[in-house]
C-alpha cells in the first residue's frame, strides 16, 4: 500500500513538473519602443509562436535600457538598433553574438509650417543646423536609445554640441518614440523618428516628413542572445530558436511582409554579415 501511495504521489509530482514545463516555453525579449509601437511584433510574433510554440514577451524600451536589461540578466535576448552599443554589450561577455536582422531609416518630422524651411531636403546635417539657427522647436526622447543615440551623433556631425548649445527650443522628455512623435504634434516641433513608428502613428496632426533619404539616417537592427554563462537564468535554447528563426527564410519573409498601407516598415537583411 505504502509503495503504491509513493507511486501515485511521484506521478502527480511529475505531472505537476511537466505542467510547469510546458506552461514556461516562454522567453523575455528585450527590445526598442519603435518595434513595438510600429507593430511589428504584433505582426511576427504569432507566426513564430505557431512555429515553436514559444512565448515571446516583449519588455519594450529604449535601446540603452534595454542593453541594461539584458547586462542584469532580465531578459533572455536583446533586440535592438545601436551597433556600436551591441558590439560593446557582446565584447564585454553580456551577449553571446550579434546578429543583424533588419533595417529602415530614420526620418525628420516636422510642422507643416515649417519654421525652418527645410522641407524636401534630403541633407539631414544642413536641417540640424537651421533648426538651431532658428531656434524651432526641437522634441527629443533624451532616453538613451538607439533614435537618441543617432540623433545626437547627428547634431555632433553638424558641429553643433547639443548639451552645451540647447536653448528652450531643445526639448528633451526622456521617453519613448510614440511619446516622442505626440509631444511634437502636441507642440508643432521637429522630432527626429523610425519610419516604421512613423508610419504607424495615428495621432499626427500638422506633422508631415521634413527630411528623408540622408544615407546617414541608415538605421540598422541587431539581435542578441543573453550570456548564460554570466546569468544561468537564460533560456538558452528557447532563446536561441527564436534569433535563428529571426534570421532564417520564414522569419525575414514575415519581416519583409510586414506593411501599413502598401508601405514597406522594415527591410531584412540577416544575410548581410557586415550590417
Amino acid at each position: 500500500m505504502l509503495t503504491r501511495r509513493l507511486l501515485i504521489a511521484a506521478t502527480v509530482t511529475l505531472a505537476f513538473a511537466s505542467h510547469a514545463v510546458a506552461q514556461d516555453k516562454s522567453i523575455v525579449v528585450a527590445s526598442t519602443t519603435s518595434t513595438q509601437d510600429s507593430g511589428l511584433f504584433g505582426h511576427i510574433l504569432p507566426m513564430f509562436k505557431a512555429r515553436t510554440g514559444i512565448d515571446v514577451k516583449v519588455v519594450a524600451q529604449g535601446t540603452g535600457q534595454a542593453l541594461d536589461t539584458g547586462r542584469r540578466g532580465d531578459a533572455d535576448v536583446v533586440f535592438v538598433h545601436a551597433k556600436p552599443a551591441e558590439e560593446k554589450f557582446v565584447s564585454e561577455g553580456f551577449g553571446v553574438k550579434r546578429y543583424p536582422v533588419m533595417y529602415n531609416d530614420f526620418i525628420l518630422i516636422g510642422p507643416k509650417s515649417d519654421p525652418a524651411r527645410i522641407k524636401g531636403s534630403k541633407d539631414i546635417v544642413a536641417a540640424l543646423s537651421a533648426i538651431k539657427a532658428k531656434a524651432a522647436d526641437f522634441i527629443s526622447r533624451g532616453d538613451k536609445s538607439g533614435t537618441h543615440q543617432a540623433e545626437l551623433n547627428l547634431w555632433k556631425v553638424a558641429g553643433i554640441d547639443i548639451a552645451k548649445d540647447k536653448g528652450a527650443w531643445y526639448k528633451e522628455i526622456g521617453q519613448g518614440m510614440g511619446a516622442a512623435l505626440n509631444t511634437a504634434s502636441a507642440s508643432n516641433a521637429y522630432v527626429l523618428a523610425d519610419r516604421g513608428t512613423w508610419l504607424s502613428f495615428k495621432n499626427r496632426g500638422d506633422l508631415v516628413i521634413s527630411v528623408e533619404g540622408d544615407k546617414r539616417l541608415f538605421n540598422q537592427y541587431g539581435v542578441m542572445l543573453v550570456n548564460p554563462e554570466k546569468h544561468p537564468s537564460v533560456k538558452k535554447d528557447l532563446s536561441q530558436q527564436f534569433i535563428d528563426w529571426l534570421i532564417s527564410a520564414e522569419g525575414q519573409k514575415a519581416i519583409a511582409g510586414y506593411k501599413i498601407n502598401g508601405e514597406q516598415l522594415f527591410y531584412p537583411n540577416a544575410s548581410d554579415s557586415g550590417a
